[in-house]
């Protein structure tokens, strides 16, 4: 076993019954409902059939009113406003949802997007005073600001208001902006605190609509934006998250924006159905390759893009970006298992926290999240950056790694970020100083439950309980992501009746099993589990854990289970 099995806890028989027989299906399915949160009739149709009557009203963020305000006046005034947005997807949709929305209001509107090495992450000395030197009245950031106290001080004092709109955890200071528009405010009672930035970005609008005479309907047009922004922040894809993520995918699918249309072709993605997931591996890594290895401003450019050719060619640069950026993370990625062979003391560590002067900062981020996959621990990984050290941290089911990261904040020029990511920057002589904070902080916090991966387990089946009617529920469930994960099953002792390595490593795994009642025969797939093949075949019977999928072959669709683990008797 590979993970932990964890079987999610049954709720009550009578609940499980009762909902099993209003909905008409499984008391397996009716669980993993209540699991979810889903216990009536009413939960259930309003999580199968999303809709933006189920929206909440924006005007419940604190600050919205201030802002509308200052925006309004902008507009009365002639004022050049600037939309200030951070480098990743969600900066970059949300700066796009915004120029794209405001434009047509403010002719000279304009947008800014740092550069990840000269400025780093946030507001900027430098693109202040770029904003200066241009005339800007107002800055509107969006998924950035609500720790650049200083640098909005610079501005207020230079005539520059600021409105910022972000969603990360901020300090118990707020920064001095006309406006602070963050769900996470402690005094905000907004009901949901898990939208993007480029959600807050799109609730300002909502705010801002009715007094600029923005149609709804065009708003709800650039949805795709705030899907992408959804897949790519890792958010929990609940309550709003959800909404607007089903209905941004049906915009992917059917009439994404221009740019995002270019994107579709230039990776072969025409005609194929996008979800979150795949989202994930696809149009993502290459809107973030943009800031990572380029700079930023192409990946806003091409989702304000209108003219199909032009943003063909900008997509066409930002997929070549994308190779060399996969490129660089593999060998750096490489350089750090070498680094834990050759120094296996790591490995005893409840952290991992490495630097190298040579890394490339753009692919840092990436990089942390490959080494969880080997190692399983919270992970920073840091290069040089200017004068000073940076970092992208990530972290591992259940531990939080912002609270960890701010109880080294003494060490540190510079943090933010949530639980699961963060972003960092010391002084060079810091350095021994954090490593050793982190691992003693770490492990203070970290449980013996939380070093190997978990697998939430919806529940059990057999192989002929797998069948087209469960494939069709699955479908009302999606889309799948963080709080509403694909459902992980569990068919115990199992034996499979073919099995064969494939891929061109040779590294995956193909399987077929069979009902032994009925004579049904389902085909499985394994990644990366190769190494099990003689375990496997010469096993009697084993448990299997996998989800439910579908494949295609010469146009017929069958159903394929995507093994996850073995359990071995």
């Amino acid at each position: 076993m590979k993970y932990n099995w964890d079987v999610i806890s049954v709720a009550s028989k009578k609940n499980i019954i009762e909902l099993a027989s209003k909905l008409k299906i499984s008391s397996v399915l009716a669980n993993l409902l209540i699991d979810r949160g889903i216990d009536t009739v009413e939960d259930a149709i309003k999580f199968f059939n999303p809709n933006v009557k189920n929206e909440y009203s924006s005007d419940l963020l604190k600050d919205i009113d201030k802002a509308k305000n200052r925006v309004l006046q902008a507009y009365y005034n002639y004022e050049k406003v600037m939309i200030w947005g951070d480098y990743d997807v969600d900066g970059t949709t949300g700066t796009a949802l915004l120029y794209r929305i405001l434009k047509p209001y403010f002719p000279n509107i304009s947008y800014y997007i740092p550069d990840r090495y000269s400025e780093g992450y946030g507001i900027s000395m430098q693109g202040i005073d770029f904003a200066i030197s241009t005339g800007i009245n107002l800055i509107i950031s969006v998924d950035t600001g609500i720790k650049n106290i200083q640098e909005i001080v610079y501005a207020k004092d230079r005539g520059i208001d600021f409105i910022v709109l972000d969603h990360h955890t901020p300090s118990e200071e707020l920064p001095p902006a006309v406006a602070v528009i963050d769900p996470k405010r402690e005094d905000d009672l907004y009901p949901f605190k898990e939208l993007t930035g480029c959600g807050v970005a799109f609730k300002f609008l909502q705010s801002l609509s009715e007094s600029l005479g923005i149609e709804q309907k065009f708003l709800y047009k650039h949805l795709d934006l705030l899907a992408l922004s959804i897949a790519a922040d890792i958010v929990p894809i609940v309550d709003e998250n959800r909404i607007y993520a089903y209905l941004g995918l049906k915009l992917l699918n059917t009439s994404p924006l221009v740019g995002i249309s270019a994107l579709k072709e230039v990776i072969g993605l025409k005609n194929k159905e996008l979800s979150i997931s795949n989202l994930v591996f696809t149009l993502i890594p290459r809107l973030n390759a943009a800031g990572r290895i380029g700079h930023g401003s192409q990946a806003v450019e091409l989702l304000i893009s209108e003219n199909f050719n032009k943003a063909l060619e900008i997509a066409k640069e930002i997929n070549y970006l994308n190779q060399q950026r996969q490129h660089i993370q593999q060998k750096i990625v490489n350089e750090i298992i070498q680094e834990f062979k050759e120094h296996p003391e790591l490995k005893e560590k409840n952290s991992t926290v490495l630097f190298n002067s040579h890394w490339h900062k753009g692919v840092i981020g990436i990089v942390a999240s490959k080494v969880i996959d080997y190692f399983y621990k919270p992970t920073v990984i840091l290069t040089d950056s200017e004068n000073d050290i940076a970092g992208s941290a990530r972290s591992i089911a259940d531990f939080d790694l912002y609270e960890a990261i701010e109880d080294c904040s003494h060490l540190l020029t510079k943090f933010g970020g949530h639980k699961y990511a963060a972003g960092l920057s010391l002084k060079p002589e810091n350095l021994n100083k954090f490593i050793d904070c982190f691992e003693n902080v770490v492990s203070a916090r970290i449980t013996d439950d939380m070093k190997k991966p978990k697998l939430k387990i919806s529940g059990v089946l057999t192989i002929n309980d797998i069948n087209e009617n469960l494939i069709k529920f699955f479908r009302k469930l999606e889309p799948y992501g963080p709080g509403n994960p694909k459902p992980i099953f569990v068919s115990t002792d199992v034996k499979e009746v073919y099995i064969k390595k494939i891929g061109k490593d040779k590294n995956h795994l193909v399987l077929r099993y069979l009902d032994e009642q009925t004579g049904k025969i389902i085909s499985a797939i394994s990644f990366y589990n190769a190494d099990l093949y003689d375990k496997i075949f010469a096993s009697r019977k084993y448990d299997i854990a996998y989800k439910i999928g579908e494949n295609e072959y010469n146009n017929v669709k069958y159903i394929q289970l995507e093994i996850i683990d073995f359990r071995f008797k």
